[in-house]
């Protein structure tokens, strides 16, 4: 229950909410694969509640909405593909990188959120001019939608990073954006492993529950706190997890 209250909250929040809900499922006993299917599915209403937190700053952007949806549903589609042809065995392998990578993206987010800011302040009016940003925006989030619909942990921070690059604004109006692409991400990847994965359900459903209110109190702290303890244990919880899938 903690773990989806936890993935929620930290995916409304700024992205990373695989870092609590991965774990968890392994602690149960969960091979790697399917644990990462099921945290996909489960942890799915996070980013719904996430994505009504920030509803003004979406609502304001529906054409960078529209412009950059198409190309994360299909970046997300073939990353959960490539996750279907991955063998078990090799996906494990690379499991506690792929956590170290995100945890590090997570420790990262900071660093991120301040230089949207600067490159926000600098741009002033007019960041969405035409011009060489929408194709790379649309570049970006394809490429970032690989990444999300493989494995998914850190693709928040993945959004703020790219989108502050190449469309530069106001950082809680990169955030919404950022949370309504991985809610579009996270449909496409979890339809398809709905669809041909093997999904435990029991967890991916106490998972569902608990995530829902954690991503609408994420975005809520998103706004108001420095969430510096969250982000402490979050990154403790990463480190110790790749640690223990290296150590076998």
């Amino acid at each position: 229950m903690f773990a989806g209250l936890a993935a929620g909250t930290i995916n409304g929040a700024a992205g990373g909410g695989t870092l609590a809900s991965f774990p968890a499922l392994l602690a149960v006993g969960l091979p790697a694969l399917r644990a990462n299917m099921t945290s996909t599915v489960g942890i799915w209403p996070g980013y719904l509640g996430g994505v009504a937190g920030f509803r003004r700053e979406v609502n304001a952007q529906r054409r960078r909405s529209l412009l950059l949806s198409p190309a994360a549903v299909l970046g997300a589609v073939v990353g959960s593909v490539l996750l279907f042809v991955t063998p078990s065995k090799d996906f494990s392998a690379i499991v506690p990188y792929l956590v170290l990578a995100a945890t590090a993206l997570f420790a990262a987010q900071p660093l991120v959120a301040r230089r949207v800011r600067a490159r926000a302040a600098a741009a002033g009016p007019g960041v969405d001019r035409p011009g060489w940003r929408a194709p790379a925006a649309q570049a970006g989030t394809f490429v970032g939608s690989i990444y999300g619909g493989y494995f998914g942990a850190g693709l928040g921070v993945v959004f703020l990073g790219l989108l502050g690059l190449v469309l530069p604004d106001e950082l809680v109006r990169t955030n919404g954006l950022r949370a309504l692409l991985s809610l579009v991400v996270n449909t496409a990847a979890a339809l398809v492993f709905i669809a041909h994965g093997d999904i435990a359900w029991a967890d991916a459903g106490l998972l569902a529950v608990t995530s829902l209110l954690g991503g609408y109190l994420g975005a809520h702290v998103a706004r108001k706190l420095p969430p510096v303890v969250f982000r402490a244990i979050v990154l403790a919880l990463g480190l110790t997890t790749a640690l223990k899938l290296l150590a076998g």
